[in-house]
């Protein structure tokens, strides 16, 4: 806490801003009737210490609000690189120094994305989605709200020819490759996380990582999310496959029933649930959990309608059948 920031030491348009933002995802909500100062207090920005009894802004208002000198009084290692190395890896092509809040980081990461990696646009049930959007928006939220802002290290984003490699310092709550099957959300700044997810900036916990083990195979076909939690956070993802390689998923598929429905889905990739049962002699619902199964472990994704639609199989080196 620092009781000798004042509301003069935040950048005052950012607030006409979180309120419009909020307004746009609930028309109802709280914060857009707000004055600045009761929109701090609200979001718990502004606490008063049970010990001292003194009252004074957080570290995490400084964070979001923020004006540059400010953050470089109450926090002067804070900064965030945006790297392109796409041409040469020694030096770069491009490069932000972001040194100002999380909420105008958040749009020059988002901008960095948009020059240098492609989109591919993508139909989702009725409506047409920016799958660059839709994993890079996560992205970009968990380089800036989850990591360890008492470690000089910094926060990177570095786009490659074929990958975007992002790390900070972490507080771990597991060590190793996250996936699917171990995934324990645990909010790291659960201020900064609950007010990125006021502004819809967030996913709930666990969901937006849940979202990208849905989209990155899409954006690139079976490149799942590479994400190994340490003292490191470093995620992996992929952007283009060079030279035709094969993408590794991480783990291996299980042998016997599960081997032969994949044969299946790669042979006919819009054979339906009851066809694959009737030719594995099996009931519609055990064929039903080893495709929940199958699903959940990344090795399919659906893509499409339950009617229409296909399986899409993601086979990588350790995959192959």
């Amino acid at each position: 806490m620092f009781p000798y920031l004042d509301i003069n030491d935040f950048e005052e348009d950012l607030f006409s801003m979180v309120r419009k933002t909020v307004s746009l995802n609930n028309a109802n909500h709280l914060w857009s009737e707000m004055t600045n100062e009761e929109l701090l207090v609200s979001a718990r920005l502004r606490l008063k210490d049970a010990q001292t009894g003194k009252e004074g802004y957080t570290l995490a208002a400084a964070l979001l609000f923020g004006k540059e000198n400010t953050l470089a009084s109450v926090l002067p290692h804070y900064k965030t690189d945006a790297i392109c190395r796409k041409n040469s890896t020694d030096l770069y092509d491009d490069r932000y120094d972001i040194r100002c809040n999380l909420l105008r980081a958040y749009s020059r990461l988002l901008e960095f994305v948009h020059k240098h990696l492609p989109d591919r646009p993508y139909i989702e049930g009725t409506q047409r989605i920016s799958l660059r959007d839709k994993i890079f928006r996560e992205v970009v939220a968990n380089l800036l709200v989850h990591r360890e802002f008492s470690n000089a290290f910094p926060a990177t984003m570095t786009i490659y020819k074929d990958i975007v490699v992002t790390e900070n310092w972490n507080r771990p709550n597991i060590i190793g490759r996250v996936s699917l099957k171990n995934l324990k959300p645990f909010p790291k700044n659960p201020t900064i996380s609950n007010f990125f997810r006021q502004l819809g900036w967030v996913e709930e916990l666990g969901s937006g990582v849940r979202n990208m083990f849905k989209y990155c195979p899409i954006y690139v076909k079976g490149a799942y999310p590479v994400i190994d939690e340490g003292d490191i956070f470093k995620m992996t993802i992929r952007h283009e496959v060079v030279n035709n390689e094969s993408v590794d998923v991480g783990f291996p598929l299980e042998k016997g029933q599960e081997k032969e429905i994949l044969t299946i889905l790669k042979e006919n990739p819009s054979i339906s649930i009851r066809n694959v049962a009737e030719r594995q002699k099996m009931s519609i619902k055990a064929v039903r959990i080893i495709l929940d199964r199958l699903k959940r472990e990344g090795v399919i994704v659906r893509v499409g309608a339950d009617k229409g639609g296909s399986w899409q199989i993601i086979v990588g080196k350790r995959t192959d059948f």
